[in-house]
């Protein structure tokens, strides 16, 4: 079963160039992952501080993956100056 993921980031004041471009450099290292179906960064009109990671995987193994990766580590080890807040929810498909 895929697994698909909605993750939040509110950057701090005067850090949100710096957040989203961290987050940029995810996006087609992670979208070269084996196991990466879909994984798209928004930036919100409402509010340019907040932006949506939204990611699918094939499966937890392919999280796991990812979770491993160097990108990954290196984003982990980097964004906590830049971000204000941060959460995430797992979406389950219906219909």
């Amino acid at each position: 079963m895929s697994i698909t993921k909605n993750v939040f980031f509110v950057a701090k004041d005067n850090h949100i160039e710096e957040l989203k471009s961290l987050l940029e450099t995810m996006v087609e290292a992670s979208r070269a992952e084996d196991g990466c179906i879909l994984y798209n960064i928004y930036q919100t009109n409402s509010d340019l501080k907040t932006f949506v990671v939204i990611e699918t995987w094939e499966s937890e193994t392919a999280l796991n993956g990812h979770k491993n990766s160097a990108h990954y580590k290196h984003y982990k080890a980097n964004f906590e100056p830049f971000t204000a807040d941060k959460w995430s929810n797992e979406l389950t498909p219906i219909g």
